[in-house]
């Protein structure tokens, strides 16, 4: 029987009423799905839907994922479980978050999988998560504190059951997957770091599905009991597979989406004793903030990110995350705090001796990004502060002479970063070879995010519209630029649309 909590479910009204269905509609669809969903003994009616809504009644499984299926389908974007108000958290004493964050251990592997398969059944069906919410950064870091600074627990990883090898039950479309050995473990971080190359090469767009897959995998080899050095390598990768599939998402413009990943990601490499890593991840949802015009919740994302990262994350590790703190102060204006932020990250990259291994998600920060996210911050700054476009300067020109290989997109970011600079600098000519350097090969990657720096960078050159060479530029980058997709602001500017002539 049902459980009776005599209080409404304004999570599911509100979605409910997104989808114009009556709630006998709803009922016949329950019905319906449920059925193809192999439970045709499943018999759902309107009174029963009217009590999901109104009295907060929970329905038992497969109800839940029934219905996670096909508001997903109807609104066109992921929806979870826990985002329709089932998230089961009376059953663990844990207070709800209004987000459904953070979810017990027990619930991660189910969540990754659920939300995997949903993700990939938009893709298949050519939806997008247009209609999705944001959730806001400080809501996530209060909700995320307590959780991210406990101690995590291996032994609540997987379910606890009789059988090793039994599967829970985990999400509609889920991957039926097996028990894993050593061997089959080391082909899936391989695996990670061809995606990864791919990422930074040509940006997420080709590959986001393929990587989406692989972590629904990975979600169904979670739900089995594996010795506990096997399940913690298994975590590893889920969580740096959820990290590349929310950076590929949040890189075609996917936020809500990415944002979920980038959740999942720190639950992930939490629950594998990775705390470091969880920092990591959450230092990826603040620099989504940051690009959508959102500083200051990004920076409450990075105080959890840097003091939930424990005590052995590594000084380039720590230098990283202050860069992205840097860049969320420059976008506020803060000057001063941005240049004692950078000067403590450059001191921790220095400081590090290499004479402890990088973690394979670190590979790719090194001097040359360091430089990159520098030039970033102060041509963030420069918005503010005009002088800051020198150091602006100093910084592209030395992240791109240190650029290697397989780095095309930041090579990209790197000279809009310059050119800009060089447009509030009032040096038109340098910014206008910048430029060009950058749209020689924008066109060659997938990644949304070069057009929208490449937005703000049109943006300033209206000052110099009658600029013989600068008049081509504009008329170039109005011919090159693709249609914006959806609403929203990136960064500091940036307008919708082609860019208006």
């Amino acid at each position: 029987m049902d459980n009776e909590a005599n209080t409404a479910n304004t999570r599911l009204a509100d979605l409910f009423g997104l989808t114009g269905w009556s709630k006998g509609e709803l009922a016949r669809l329950v019905n319906r799905q449920a059925a193809a969903m192999g439970h045709p003994q499943l018999a759902t009616d309107t009174s029963r839907v009217r009590r999901w809504i109104d009295t907060g009644e929970s329905p038992r499984e497969p109800v839940p994922r029934v219905l996670a299926a096909l508001f997903t389908e109807r609104l066109g974007r992921v929806v979870t479980i826990e985002d329709l108000g089932f998230d089961r958290r009376r059953q663990t004493g844990r207070k709800p978050t209004g987000d459904g964050l953070p979810w017990p251990p027990e619930r991660t592997a189910a969540v990754l999988t659920e939300f995997t398969g949903m993700d990939l059944m938009l893709n298949r069906r050519g939806l997008v998560g247009a209609g999705a919410a944001l959730a806001s950064g400080t809501v996530l870091s209060t909700a995320m504190y307590d959780w991210l600074h406990t101690d995590p627990a291996l032994a609540a990883d997987a379910p606890a059951v009789d059988d090793p090898l039994h599967a829970a039950p985990a999400a509609y479309d889920r991957y039926e997957a097996a028990p894993v050995g050593s061997q089959e473990i080391e082909s899936l971080e391989r695996s990670v770091e061809v995606f990864r190359a791919w990422d930074a090469s040509r940006g997420g767009g080709l590959q986001r599905k393929a990587v989406v897959g692989q972590l629904n995998e990975v979600g169904g080899m979670l739900s089995y009991r594996h010795p506990p050095h096997l399940q913690r390598r298994l975590w590893g990768v889920a969580a740096n597979l959820a990290v590349l599939a929310g950076w590929m998402s949040h890189d075609v413009g996917l936020e809500p989406t990415a944002q979920k990943y980038f959740v999942i990601a720190a639950h992930a490499a939490r629950e594998g004793g990775d705390r470091p890593r969880a920092g990591e991840a959450l230092s990826r949802a603040a620099r989504q903030m940051v690009h959508l015009g959102r500083p200051d919740e990004a920076l409450d994302l990075m105080k959890l990110a840097s003091s939930g990262s424990g005590e052995d994350t590594l000084p380039r590790t720590r230098a990283m995350l202050h860069t992205i703190e840097a860049w969320a102060q420059a976008s506020l204006g803060h000057g001063q705090a941005m240049r004692r932020t950078l000067g403590e990250a450059e001191e921790l990259f220095v400081s590090d001796r290499d004479d402890v291994a990088q973690p394979s998600w670190m590979q790719n920060f090194d001097a040359a990004d360091l430089h990159g996210m520098e030039a970033l911050a102060y041509r963030t700054l420069a918005e503010h502060d005009p002088g800051a476009a020198v150091h602006a300067q100093r910084h592209a020109k030395e992240a791109i002479r240190l650029r290697g290989g397989g780095h095309e997109r930041s090579m990209i970011f790197d000279y809009l970063s310059l050119a800009s600079a060089c447009f509030i600098a009032d040096d038109p000519e340098q910014a206008d070879t910048y430029a060009r350097l950058a749209l020689l090969t924008i066109g060659q990657t997938s990644s949304h995010r070069t057009w929208d720096r490449l937005r703000e960078m049109y943006r300033l050159t209206a000052r110099y519209a009658d600029h013989p060479g600068i008049q081509d530029l504009r008329q170039e980058i109005e011919t090159a630029l693709p249609t914006k997709r959806g609403k929203g602001r990136a960064g500091s500017g940036g307008g919708e649309g082609r860019i208006p002539v």
